[in-house]
């Protein structure tokens, strides 16, 4: 047990919480020498990936309610690459309210128990949650706004992972700015994933002077992310948050009709496995036409939770020194929608400035 714990509360046990609470397992002794792969920190301000401790646990699935933790990360349709196997946790997976976090093409897999939903601000409290991480499913406002007001209440910072506007939603930043309380979001970016490798790519054109005109980046994969959007009315968001974070790069933006970013099937072999294309065409000297291709495959979760390790460490960060609203350096190099876009190495070295203590 850590001597100052990093203590969250995780809202949905699906694929990404999977992988989060096998990487708690994983890396969890103290690292010392080279930098294990896998992790872009191993120790941000004296918080270690071992120092992270899941407190609390809210889902809605009949078979993860009740079940601790460490079970529940591999109830179906969790499919995931599985790297580590947790102990039992003693944490036991709360009945969350569903509200709008089940869609169309997620109800006949996901059986909901029939108990009723527990107090989330009660459950924050009693545990002694400091921050909430937010995993729910694409799609899922209604039920992202009330465990947001349960963290409001509680006096949680929240680490925002999906696209659904908060930490760049100026209601949702100032009620935090005023309650004292930092949130780092939203959506949030993979490792190495199909949104960091597109804006590389972007950031590559424009500096070497070319052109772009069209692009698009079509992604795929078999996990119940890629069903649970098939809902192209839950895609709203998540359409517009990996758009502006390619988009964002361009001096002068592109016409919304050359530009595509976004989920196109669900195809339920692949598992938990994205795979994504990107092409990107553009002009050079004289109007000389050029294109690039590029396909990424990946395990998709384990592909973020690199990246919330650290935004969790950043949060805690962000309360022992109390910064509240905001944290946007953390935003802006985590996320795919932060409220400040950056370039990419312009966010990273805000972060490092921030982690210094130099700025916020």
């Amino acid at each position: 047990m850590p001597s100052n714990p990093v203590r969250i509360a995780v809202v949905g046990v699906g694929n990404c919480a999977s992988s989060l609470v096998q990487s708690l397992a994983f890396y969890g002794g103290e690292i010392t020498g080279p930098l294990p792969t896998g992790l872009i920190y191993a120790d941000i301000c004296g918080y270690g990936v071992g120092d992270i401790e899941v407190v609390a646990a809210f889902d809605v699935h009949a078979q993860k309610v009740g079940t601790d933790l460490a079970e529940a990360i591999f109830c179906a349709p969790n499919n995931t690459y599985r790297f580590a196997q947790p102990s039992p946790t003693g944490v036991i997976v709360e009945r969350g309210p569903t509200l709008d976090g089940i869609g169309e093409y997620l109800k006949d897999v996901v059986p909901e128990s029939d108990l009723p939903p527990v107090d989330v601000e009660q459950v924050l409290r009693q545990t002694g949650a400091q921050i909430l991480v937010n995993l729910l499913p694409v799609g899922s406002g209604q039920a992202t706004a009330h465990y947001l007001e349960a963290a409001l209440s509680a006096g949680c910072a929240v680490v925002n992972c999906i696209p659904v506007f908060a930490a760049s939603d100026a209601g949702w930043a100032a009620r935090f700015s005023e309650a004292g309380l930092p949130i780092i979001g939203d959506d949030i970016k993979s490792q190495l994933g199909a949104t960091i490798l597109h804006r590389t790519l972007v950031q590559l054109m424009r500096e070497r002077g070319i052109s772009l005109t069209h692009t698009y980046q079509l992604n795929f994969g078999g996990n119940a992310d890629f069903q649970n959007m098939l809902e192209r009315k839950r895609l709203n968001t998540k359409k517009q948050s990996k758009t502006r974070a390619v988009t964002s790069l361009l001096e002068t933006q592109l016409p919304a009709d050359d530009v595509h970013v976004g989920p196109s099937d669900h195809v339920p072999w692949l598992q938990d496995r994205k795979w994504a294309h990107i092409r990107l065409e553009g002009t050079g000297i004289g109007g000389a036409p050029l294109a690039i291709e590029v396909k990424l495959e990946v395990w998709d979760s384990p592909n973020s939770a690199g990246v919330v390790l650290d935004a969790i460490r950043c949060a805690r960060l962000a309360l022992d020194r109390g910064d509240a609203g905001p944290i946007d350096p953390a935003c802006g190099y985590y996320m795919k929608s932060p409220p400040v876009p950056r370039e990419d190495a312009v966010a990273r070295a805000a972060l490092e400035a921030y982690l210094a203590g130099t700025t916020l």
